[in-house]
């Protein structure tokens, strides 16, 4: 798709500083406004009117270079959040590190930022315009700027294009038009610096990287693996978010490997890092057949859990606390109920997965415990249960890793589509075959008489 929009012109004209955009005429990037949805272009062009620039930038224009389709459109103006909102009655300001606009058209948003300046360390911490910490870190960044300064800011050189609606212009006040021909990930300005104001950009780094089949440029690339420790430092629902977006934009496996090539995946999930050192063959292999299974899903517009993912993501480590657990005394069904409850508890101190999605992770967890046991009516009171298809899945990925069970996944997968005759003669056969049906508790006999006996004898 990069050949539709720049075979027919060769990039040959430089840079020059950052007061000097280089200006992109519409032959010349073969974008307009029809490749941005109507709404973002009309909240634009609405601020234009009112007197202010505005310009839609970042990963709508990007995307649209390279042929994909946007599915989030940002704006970014001198106007203030304050005078957005007053421009548009169906907005609202959000967010106080990074204070923006969103304007609502039903279920569209349109995110409108003002354009931020650079600022220093040496800033007040306690106003409501910048702060950081110890590290370089940005906590909050409302130093507003002007569109110059605002590119400078951005994170790498092909979110930081701008289109105007109005003239269909797209100004590049760095490399970014150059990079994306290139399929380069560059960040702007100097690496290690960028990194210390915002560690999640190495993510993103990754992330885009997987997403586009881009490379990320070498002086990008090198701080990485020195600066993965500043994950840490990240809130835990920061990290969450990120979570999702690395591993529920389809290309879940590609972003595995990044990850683990930059030492990121150890801070995101320290755990299971630990655990693909013990088991490296059998856990990589867990984990690529669950990226590659939720890759397969969104690429069909299937539906796509995140209990699911975080179910394989933490099983290694779950396996092992629970044998560690037995290996001391416990028996094995309170052992992995203990071990859950264990995994689960560390792993949201790093990435705070909400009990929407971890309570199914446990349910998916312990009905592999109960998958087994399928004498009597066993079996269709596990089919009816709200999870069964999760935790069949999931099984079936266990298999596909390695693990023996016996049988287990075909068994299930025939009992599915088998009649009820079928399914009893399947119940049967297990009995038969020396699997134990439940044995009826006896009663203890008597120690003493009846009360009414008692009575009698008096």
């Amino acid at each position: 798709m990069l050949k539709k929009f720049f075979k027919p012109f060769r990039f040959t004209r430089k840079r020059k500083d950052s007061d000097n955009p280089t200006v992109l005429d519409a032959h010349e990037h073969r974008l307009s406004s029809a490749d941005f949805s109507r709404n973002s272009a009309n909240v634009a062009v609405r601020l234009q009117h009112a007197g202010f620039q505005a310009y839609l930038v970042g990963g709508c224009v990007r995307d649209s270079l390279l042929g994909v389709t946007p599915k989030d459109f940002d704006v970014a103006t001198n106007a203030t959040p304050e005078q957005v909102r007053h421009e548009f009655r169906n907005s609202r300001i959000i967010g106080r590190r990074f204070k923006l606009a969103h304007v609502h058209f039903g279920r569209e948003i349109i995110e409108v930022a003002t354009f931020r300046s650079d600022h220093s360390q040496s800033d007040d911490d306690n106003n409501d315009h910048s702060a950081h910490d110890a590290s370089g870190r940005i906590l909050r960044d409302n130093v507003y700027g002007n569109m110059e300064e605002d590119a400078q800011r951005r994170d790498f050189t092909m979110n930081a294009l701008y289109y105007d609606v109005s003239n269909e212009k797209v100004y590049d006040y760095s490399t970014g038009f150059a990079d994306i021909k290139r399929r380069l990930i560059r960040l702007i300005g100097d690496p290690e610096q960028r990194y210390l104001e915002d560690p999640v950009r190495m993510l993103r780094a990754v992330r885009f990287a997987a997403k586009l089949d881009f490379t990320i440029e070498p002086s990008t690339a090198e701080p990485i693996r020195r600066l993965a420790h500043l994950l840490r430092d990240i809130p835990a629902a920061r990290l969450y978010e990120e979570v999702l977006k690395l591993f529920l934009s389809g290309y879940a496996e590609r972003t595995y490997e990044l990850l683990c090539e930059y030492d990121l995946f150890a801070q995101l999930f320290p755990g299971t890092a630990k655990a693909l050192l013990k088991q490296p063959a059998y856990v990589d292999r867990l984990l690529r057949n669950a990226f590659k299974n939720t890759d397969k899903r969104i690429a069909n517009d299937r539906p796509v859990t995140p209990a699911f993912l975080f179910a394989a993501l933490l099983w290694p480590v779950l396996t092992q606390r629970s044998q560690s657990l037995q290996h001391d005394g416990m028996h094995p069904i309170p052992a992995a109920q203990e071990a859950a409850h264990q995994v689960l508890l560390e792993q949201v101190l790093r990435v705070a997965v909400p009990k929407r999605f971890s309570i199914p992770t446990r349910e998916i967890w312990d009905l592999q415990e109960r998958l087994p046991r399928r004498a009597g009516k066993r079996a269709d009171t596990l089919l009816a249960h709200p999870r069964f298809r999760a935790a069949y899945d999931f099984l079936l990925l266990r298999e596909s890793a390695g693990e023996d069970t016996e049988g287990l996944g075909q068994w299930w997968t025939e009992y599915q589509d088998a009649s009820d005759s079928q399914r009893r003669a399947m119940i049967g056969a297990l009995s038969s075959s020396g699997a134990k049906p439940r044995s009826k508790r006896r009663r203890k006999p008597r120690t003493s008489k009846p009360l009414h006996a008692q009575q009698d004898q008096l």
